[in-house]
This record gives structure tokens, sequence and C-alpha cells, in this order.
């Protein structure tokens, strides 16, 4: 029957509230999961934050659309990319192009029109981080392929899922300076240490057509892995802190976060998909303590 190729998540919900016609679009940029939005946008967030804001508060909200707008189009891309392979693997196979529910031509088209609403915010920033932001396209399209080369993809989704933190910052600031790389670097094992957690779900399908991934490379000592990860994030904004404010008081700001993360190493389960899918999402809090973290320090920093 074709209600068969139709996910669950496309006949409840936000996006079961749409017109039919619209739902695997919908479907195609994720709407019903904005986890991805908010792990793109925290690194954004944090660099302004940090940087002081400025006074332009509004750039929080440019910031979040693009955040919106250009994780949509890369999910549409990704699965662009990915739509025969999505077809082999059980989580991914009623996905609408791997399904045949949306044809290649007009994914193509969302994702050019999700593209020109992140034209539009870029338009909004300095031209520094017009400029961080431009660059990041290169990353971002080859990272679908990384997955087919390297057993540590996640790694490369650190350095894209990340970007934000070079953009942030000079579009405060309008120039480029060492707490955004700092704050980038920390955030780059932030993301392979909790996308660690998303691929330990898929271990099993990946094997059977061989994508790579880090829970793979791991096996059992994804725990292990994970809080060195975490640790190695927790370094790297630490010094970004220190950078900005050199006192260790300033430094209070990661203890929030820092238990968070350690209460999710502890959970850690390899063989408990759904847990460490639970585990995954959990990192949206992440993002919320290390910000208001990074805004306290931020605005106590300026003159």
């Amino acid at each position: 029957m074709a209600t068969d190729l139709v996910p669950d998540s496309e006949r409840t919900g936000l996006i079961g509230a749409l017109p039919q016609m619209l739902r695997p679009y919908a479907s195609l940029m994720r709407l019903d999961r904005p986890i991805g939005t908010w792990l793109l946008y925290w690194p954004c967030a944090w660099s302004v934050a940090l940087a002081g804001v400025g006074g332009d508060w509004l750039l929080f909200a440019w910031l979040l659309l693009g955040a919106f707008a250009m994780r949509s189009a890369g999910c549409a891309y990704n699965d662009i990319v990915d739509r025969e392979l999505d077809k082999r693997v059980e989580r991914t196979r009623l996905r609408p192009l791997a399904s045949g529910r949306v044809s290649l031509k007009a994914a193509w088209v969302l994702t050019i029109c999700l593209c020109l609403v992140g034209l539009i915010v870029l338009l909004q920033i300095k031209p520094a981080a017009q400029v961080a932001a431009l660059l990041s396209l290169g990353p971002v399209a080859a990272y679908p392929f990384m997955k087919r080369i390297t057993w540590w993809p996640q790694a490369w989704l650190g350095l894209v899922f990340s970007w934000g933190a070079l953009v942030g910052w000079p579009a405060v600031t309008g120039a480029f300076e060492p707490p955004a790389l700092l704050l980038w670097l920390g955030s780059i094992f932030w993301v392979i240490g909790y996308d660690t957690l998303y691929a330990i779900q898929d271990i099993e399908d990946d094997a059977l057509v061989g994508v790579k991934s880090s829970a793979r490379a791991l096996g059992d000592r994804a725990q292990v892995g994970v809080g060195i990860c975490y640790l190695l994030a927790l370094i790297g904004w630490a010094a970004a802190i220190w950078t900005v404010r050199s006192d260790w008081v300033a430094l209070l700001a990661l203890f929030p976060a820092a238990f968070h993360l350690g209460w999710q190493v502890a959970k850690v389960d390899t063989k408990d998909g759904p847990a460490a899918l639970a585990l995954f999402r959990s990192n949206r809090f992440t993002g919320l303590l290390l910000f208001l973290g990074f805004l306290v320090v931020g605005l106590s920093s300026v003159e």
C-alpha cells in the first residue's frame, strides 16, 4: 500500500498538521526534528555571547534563522547524495527521496530556496562574518561523502557543525580573534562526541552497507571515546574563556555543562541504540547551559 511508504512522523505532530502535499518536503527538511537546528545554532550563539553581544541582540535571531535554513538545506542535500544508500538502511529507507515521494529535481529546488534564505541572513552580518560563513560551503558540500572515505566522518561533521563559532565572533567585533578559534576547536570535539552517540543506533545497518562511523571504529570503547572528546571540548572552551577573561572564577561558567556531559558519558551503553539517541538529543540542553555561561562571561568582560 502507498501509505506504507509514509513514516509515522508525517502523520502526526507538526508535519501531520500540514497539507499532505507539503509533508514530504517538510520531512526532507527534518521539520519535525529541530535538534539539528539547535546543535548548529549553539556555536553561533556561544560566539556572539562570549564576544559580549555588542548591543546587537537581534543578531541571535538572525543566526537562528540562518541555522534553521542551512541545516534544512543540508538535510535535503544529504538526502540527495545518499538517496541510493538510504534505500538499503532500515532507519532511512522511508525518507522522501529514497521512497520516491519527492523527485530529485524538487529536492534540488527546495535546497536552493533554503540557501537563498541563508543568503538573506548573510547580508545582515558584518563582512568578516560573511567571509567566514562562505568558507564553510566547501566542507559542508563534502560532508555526505565522508562516511564513504573515513572511519571518522563525525570529525568532519565537527568542522561543519562548529563553524558558527567562527561566524558569531566577527559578527560582533568585525574581526577574527583567538577566542573564536578556541570555541570552534572545543565545539569540534563536542560534535564528535555527541554524533558518536547518534551513530550507535546505526551500527548494525552501517556494517551491512559498509558505511563507516566513529561508533563502529570505537566499538565497545565508545564510552571512553565520547568521554575523551567531551574532555577535550571542555579544555577548548576553557581556553576560549581564559582569553576573554583570565580569571579562574570565570571558568566556573563551564561547570553546569561539564556536569551534564559527565552524566552523558556515565550513561553510554553501546548496546542500547534508543538510549544513545536520547543522550544525543540531550545536547540541546548542553548547548543552552554553555550559552548562559558564555553570556555571563562575555557581558562581564565588556568595558
